[in-house]
Order: C-alpha cells, then structure tokens, then sequence
C-alpha cells in the first residue's frame, strides 16, 4: 500500500480478517486504515467487510471515517459457534468515506423485482428534507431500488479461501461505488474475487495478498478467466 502513488484509487473494498475466530489466518491487522487516505481520491469511499464484534472491537480504528450505510450478506447457510445464541446466517458490508458525502461517487443500483401496484407517498417530516406527497405506479417486473439485504449463496464447498465472497455479493457494490474504467483495491485480496468482478465488470483491480500460497491461488483464480476477458495475471513478491 506504501507503493501507490497519491490518489490512485477510486473504490476500496476490503475482507480484512475480523479476527474472531482461533484460525491463524484470522488475526486482525493494524495500521491499514491509515495508508487508505493518501491513496483515495476524494470520490472514492471503503467498503468493508466485517462482524458486529469486529466493528466493535475495532471501532477506534473507524474513529476518522464517517459512515455512509450498511448492507447484509444473507447467507444460505451459517454457522453454529456458540450453542446457546442464534444461528449466525450472515455478515456486515459497511461504507465509510472521509470527505463530504456530495463528493463521494455513487450509482443507485437497481433489480428488476418491483410487482405492479401504486406507491403512495406522504409528506416527509422536515428533517427528511422537503418531499411533497405523490404516488408511483410501478410495472410488474420493473426497477426499484435494490434492499439493502442481500441474499447470496455462500462459497461453502467450492471456495480457494476460507472466507471468499460470492461474486453476486461483490457485483452490487462495485456497481454502486465504482464506474467502468477505474481502480478498485482491495487490500486483502484472498482468493482473487474482487478482480474477477471487476475484470468482468470493465474495471481495474489492485489485489494485495500476503500469504505467498493463497497470492499463486488467486492467480490461478484470475487467469482462469483470461480466455474470456482477454486478460492475464502474474503473481509479484513483494519484499513486505
């Protein structure tokens, strides 16, 4: 991260390890939050992934960072930690920015899930800004803004990283937060996922991978996709 240049990237979308589990992998990292604002452009805004307790836990590490929304991974599957609470199904995926809001880029994303009836709306209280009474009429199969819970199949049984995220998860997000042609970093690049969306979705990707193993998996990852994207990865080694 200390190698790029001054206002480079445009999205950051991180799967940082929460660190709540006795895995060796799942240790929290320290300081990366802090390289982030250097490279940002004023436009670009942090999606990260995380649990309730690592938000928490880490909270005086978001200390600086404003935060935008929250989204909801819904698994179809989850996982039975502890005995006496409830079945675990899903993950937190929350924006932050540094900046004024108006400068943060930002494309509503849409599904096409709408059924047809009339939308009625009241007049909005005042501190919701001034909004007059109205309906809509809505076709069946139209767009309507996409839920903020969003309902993905895990990666359970098919994954190259243990916590590696369904690319119908990633999609929505680079879409809301990311136009085509410009830079997205992920700084704990796993098994390659962001890049393949965003090679997919007519982006550029900046992976940053530690483990040397998991580096040449998620190369392997990518370059599984050259054929149809016209693109190739090589794996660098970094000194750090």
């Amino acid at each position: 991260m200390k190698s790029l240049t001054t206002a480079s990237v445009d999205l950051v979308l991180s799967d940082t390890p929460y660190g709540v589990t006795a895995c060796a992998w799942d240790k929290c990292v320290d300081g990366w939050l802090d390289e982030l604002p250097r490279i940002m452009k004023p436009s670009a805004s942090l999606w990260c992934f995380g649990s309730m307790r690592f938000f928490m836990e880490r909270s005086s590490d978001f200390a600086k960072w404003k935060y935008a929304q929250d989204l909801i991974w819904e698994k179809h599957n989850g996982s039975n930690g502890f005995a006496d609470r409830f079945r675990r199904v899903h993950e937190h995926v929350v924006q932050f920015y540094r900046g004024k809001w108006r400068d943060v880029y930002k494309n509503p994303v849409h599904s096409d899930d709408a059924t047809a009836r009339c939308v009625r709306r009241k007049q909005k209280a005042q501190h919701w800004s001034k909004i007059e009474p109205g309906n809509f009429i809505s076709v069946d199969g139209g767009p309507r803004l996409m839920r903020s819970v969003i309902c993905a199949r895990s990666m359970h049984g098919r994954a190259i990283h243990p916590t590696q995220k369904p690319e119908a998860l990633l999609a929505p997000i680079i879409e809301y937060s990311c136009p085509q042609g410009w830079v997205i970093l992920d700084c704990f690049g796993g098994s390659g996922s962001t890049g393949v969306v965003a090679e997919s979705m007519g982006r550029n990707a900046i992976l940053i991978e530690k483990d040397r193993k998991m580096a040449m998996a998620s190369c392997r990852h990518l370059n599984a996709q050259a054929p149809l994207f016209n693109s190739s990865v090589v794996a660098v080694e970094s000194a750090a």
